[in-house]
C-alpha cells in the first residue's frame, strides 16, 4: 500500500513543478501527465512523476535538439 509521502495532490504537485495549478489540470486534459482520480480530486503517484520528468528531460529519437541563437548584436563587416 502507498504512504501518503508517495501520493500527491494537485496543489503538491504544482509546487514540486514550479507551475500553476492550472497547468497540471491543462496536461491533464491533454493526457500529458500520469494521474488518477479520487473522487472528484485528483491525485499523482510519486514515482510515476519521477519517470514522467525524466522522460520529459530525455530528447526524442530523430527531432532535432532545439538550438538557441546567440544574444546580441550582430558583428559588423
Amino acid at each position: 500500500m502507498a504512504s501518503s509521502e508517495d501520493i500527491l495532490t494537485i496543489s503538491e504537485l504544482s509546487a514540486h513543478l514550479r507551475v500553476h495549478p492550472t497547468t497540471i489540470y491543462r496536461l491533464l486534459r491533454e493526457g500529458r501527465i500520469p494521474g488518477f482520480r479520487v473522487g472528484s480530486a485528483w491525485r499523482f503517484s510519486r514515482a510515476a512523476i519521477e519517470i514522467w520528468e525524466k522522460e520529459q528531460a530525455e530528447p526524442i529519437e530523430g527531432e532535432p535538439v532545439p538550438t538557441r541563437k546567440p544574444k546580441g548584436r550582430k558583428a559588423r563587416k
